[in-house]
């Protein structure tokens, strides 16, 4: 059984350092709604995260 992560929306936003934070919030409360979230820094820039939602 082949799983498929769909991407919702992404969006680019300063980077702070307790965004981690928000976003493992999202993931523990949301994952039984089949949503997961993302954070990572943008390659060519360490000032922006790049925030993603996805459907599993």
């Amino acid at each position: 059984m082949e799983s498929k992560i769909e991407v919702l929306s992404t969006v680019r936003i300063q980077h702070s350092e307790d965004l981690y934070k928000i976003v493992d919030s999202l993931n523990r409360t949301l994952k039984k709604k089949d949503l997961m979230f993302g954070l990572a820094l943008d390659e060519e820039d360490q000032n922006t995260a790049v925030f993603t939602i996805y459907r599993t």
